[in-house]
């Protein structure tokens, strides 16, 4: 069977630009586009060169407020890290708070909800 790889992820969020600086923070991204979305709203892309995650906020007059319950429709975000030490470092200095460190095989890894209740697993395999 043929590989299949992840070109990007598209997230609803209340500030596409305070997220898509923390990707750059974290993770060393880059802005790849931001500009109008089709349907209304503002997105920002950030991530790298073959895959990104799409930053999305819906127009004030098109949608309501955004409701955000764990596991609806997503449950998480996992993103895979060479320096897990740094990155959690990176959470931490950004005012979020890690939790549920594992070290089992296959890695090591911790969690964290960022400001719209989306959860992250961090994961490094190194």
């Amino acid at each position: 069977m043929a590989r299949v790889t992840i070109e990007h992820v598209n997230l609803t969020v209340s500030d596409p630009e305070r997220t898509a600086d923390l990707f750059k923070a974290l993770f060393g991204w880059e802005e790849r586009w931001r500009g109008p979305s089709q349907l209304g709203g503002h997105s920002i892309h950030v991530g790298e060169k073959d895959a990104y995650v799409a930053l999305y906020s819906p127009s004030k007059e098109v949608a309501p407020p955004l409701e955000h319950k764990k596991g609806r429709p997503l449950n998480l975000v996992g993103l895979e890290v060479e320096d897990l030490d740094a990155v959690e470092r990176r959470v931490i200095d950004a005012g979020l708070e890690p939790f549920s460190h594992g070290d089992y095989e296959p890695g090591r890894r911790f969690y964290f909800f960022d400001w719209d209740g989306i959860e992250y697993e961090i994961v490094s395999y190194a």
